[in-house]
């Protein structure tokens, strides 16, 4: 008789451990810096963790409501309303999250049904591809231009047929760092207008834009708000990735299908850091003068790096820069990304693994929401290679 082991067959049986998880452990093990996973190494304001502490002083610590408490949706309402001139209903229309990987999670399963296919702009994101496979959909990958990252909105039009169920956007874009244009939109809203297909639009980095760029939110326009789940981050916009808090802002419709999912996902996420943020939101620069601060890392670390092998375009957006190693080594560049981490003591993320086909362009992307320190550190090392 068979074995349960050889009985048992995986769902995901070619989803490997995540590179993130590979380099940060890497990472630790070789003491190296780590540039690789995106998370800050600086405090976040002190006025937050007051905040949360105060929350749970005055006991805000059983349950939240299972879509998060009103007050919050409803200050995340008002701010699609003050910088986007779009409604959400605090009610019907606004859910929270345990983060943005949980709320992509959430509306793929809450949506997708077997055969149905998601067209995926690689590089992406990795819990995209996975969460579709495991829920029996198909992955179409469309893989932008190696070095605009663009996207081909002509071969976008040509792979949509019956059986096109989802489109996945991200901007500001991970790992690239490209922001899509008010073109780029416009081409979306024109291809997916008077169809049933559904659209996500992660704009966890939405506050995180440089060089006087606008954010192009999916709810700007009329016919891509009434089919799209925007995914945003508390976490990528208030510095504390560890706190694992998001939302979801989607038509009624879409939402209460969303929610019955997120039920039983996780019903709800930590309640005193709801309040905290409620309270936090009130004050619109503790987000609006994001891209000033993140804008200016980007210039110090590039600045440092003038000198380097290493060839970049300044991102426009999120916390990343990719350097292209073309001109150091002709190694793929998860050798050369693991050989820095043990010789170098610097941990970057090769490209290759988030590319159709794993596509090496010589590319790493590095995180730049350090310290000055950490950067000057991680530049001094880059430009001795």
């Amino acid at each position: 008789m068979p074995s349960f082991q050889k009985l048992f067959q995986s769902k995901l049986p070619e989803i490997p451990t995540s590179i993130f998880a590979i380099m940060s452990g890497l990472a630790t093990k070789e003491n190296a810096l780590n540039l690789s996973q995106g998370f800050p190494d600086f405090k976040s304001d002190a006025k937050l963790i007051a905040l949360v502490n105060k929350a749970m002083v005055e006991g805000y610590n059983q349950y939240a409501p299972m879509p998060g408490i009103y007050s919050l949706r409803e200050a995340i309402s008002e701010k699609f309303e003050k910088l986007y001139q779009a409604n959400y209903n605090p009610d019907t229309e606004i859910t929270i999250t345990a983060g943005g990987t949980q709320a992509i999670f959430t509306a793929i399963t809450a949506t997708i049904k077997k055969e149905d296919e998601v067209i995926i702009f690689k590089p992406a994101y990795d819990c995209y591809e996975p969460t579709v496979e495991l829920v029996g959909g198909k992955p179409i990958a469309v893989q932008l231009d190696p070095e605009s990252f663009n996207i081909n909105w002509q071969e976008v039009k040509g792979l949509i047929n019956s059986k096109t169920r989802m489109v996945i956007i991200n901007s500001p874009h991970n790992p690239s760092g490209k922001v899509l244009s008010k073109e780029d939109m416009q081409q979306l809203e024109n291809i997916l207008k008077n169809t049933n297909i559904l659209l996500i639009s992660d704009e966890v980095y939405e506050h995180i834009i440089f060089d006087g760029e606008k954010h192009q939110s999916a709810c700007l326009y009329p016919a891509l708000k009434e089919r799209t789940f925007i995914i945003a981050s508390f976490g990528k916009t208030f510095h504390n990735t560890g706190w694992k808090m998001g939302y979801c802002a989607a038509p009624a419709n879409l939402t209460k299908e969303f929610r019955k999912v997120h039920q039983f996902n996780v019903f709800s996420v930590h309640h005193p850091t709801q309040v905290a943020l409620a309270t936090y939101l009130k004050n619109e620069e503790n987000y609006l003068n994001l891209g000033n601060f993140y804008q200016q890392k980007r210039d110090y670390f590039l600045n440092l790096m003038r000198d380097s092998k290493f060839e970049f375009t300044p991102s426009t957006g999120t916390y990343f820069q990719l350097l292209n190693f073309s001109k150091i080594t002709d190694e793929n560049d998860f050798d050369f990304a693991k050989r820095l981490t043990i010789e170098k003591k610097i941990a970057t993320i090769p490209i290759s693994v988030f590319n159709e086909k794993k596509l090496d362009t010589k590319v790493l992307r590095v995180c730049f929401a350090k310290s000055e320190e950490t950067l000057k550190k991680a530049a001094e090392i880059l430009c001795k290679i």
